[in-house]
């Protein structure tokens, strides 16, 4: 068996990925990560051992990631590439959601905005310090929540109604781009008694707001209509309700294809894989 492994090591997690020959995916994982050289190894020993493969299997291994820039050398001997990571985010997006041209999102720790267009370089085209780790440290502060599951199960049971001030709270008279149920002010209208969850649910929905009004400017400025959201974030439960809001209001099309997650480290292997895949540098 000849396989490639792409290994995103990110802020907060390493993602890895194993592609057979033609790019077809045989296994994800994931790991926490904290110090990137222990993550990198530890994640590509459970990978191996999880689906019963050997060193051996392995014929190449490409590294993306803010952590790969700790990597300079070989990987036990097998040939590895670096990827820059903007290129296996467009890369990813693109293979994952099926389109030819959108602006692809990546949501980690902060958050990414890419150009990608089929057969054409990847551009980066802004970034932002909104993202994950916004989310983590102000869920901490606010609610004593971090982990990510912590986080979701809370915001599950808030009411943002009891958090963010909207425009049906300001004024009787709708326009077509205000109705009057969307978010005037995020965090506008917190109640003296919102609990844990409501605090919670008023993060995520900033955090969510926040990315997906800039995805629609860069759409705007590319002359596209699709988004793809990719990265941890993308996870969510209340992204899918976002991008419909969003859909509904700027006629933008959001897309959270499957395996959104480890839409890089496919990226990854996909940009040194040899039989048809896209390639980037």
């Amino acid at each position: 068996m000849s396989i490639i492994l792409g290994i995103d090591i990110g802020g907060s997690t390493t993602k890895i990925v194993g592609l057979q020959s033609g790019g077809t995916t045989i296994a994800m994982h994931r790991v926490q990560a904290q110090d990137p050289i222990t993550s990198l190894y530890g994640a590509m020993g459970n990978f191996l051992f999880t689906n019963r493969l050997q060193l051996g299997d392995v014929s190449r291994i490409a590294l993306t990631g803010v952590g790969a820039s700790y990597i300079d050398e070989d990987i036990y001997g097998i040939p590895t590439e670096k990827v820059e990571e903007f290129s296996a985010v467009g890369v990813g997006g693109l293979a994952l959601s099926g389109q030819d041209r959108a602006v692809v999102v990546s949501m980690g720790t902060g958050t990414a905005f890419i150009w990608a267009e089929r057969g054409k370089p990847v551009r980066h085209l802004c970034g932002s310090g909104v993202g994950g780790g916004t989310l983590a440290g102000l869920c901490s502060r606010l609610c004593g929540a971090r982990q990510y599951k912590q986080i979701v199960k809370l915001a599950g049971e808030g009411d943002i109604t009891r958090i963010d001030l909207t425009v049906g709270d300001l004024t009787r008279n709708s326009h077509p781009s205000l109705p009057l149920d969307i978010t005037a002010a995020n965090f506008g209208n917190v109640s003296d008694d919102a609990t844990a969850g409501d605090f919670a649910a008023g993060v995520v929905n900033m955090v969510l707001q926040s990315i997906g009004t800039t995805a629609v400017m860069a759409c705007r400025a590319c002359a596209c209509e699709t988004v793809v959201l990719t990265g941890f974030m993308s996870s969510l439960p209340q992204a899918a309700a976002c991008c419909e809001l969003f859909t509904r209001l700027h006629g933008v099309r959001f897309i959270i294809p499957d395996n959104a997650t480890h839409a890089t480290s496919i990226g990854a292997a996909l940009s040194i894989c040899d039989d048809g895949a896209p390639r980037t540098r």
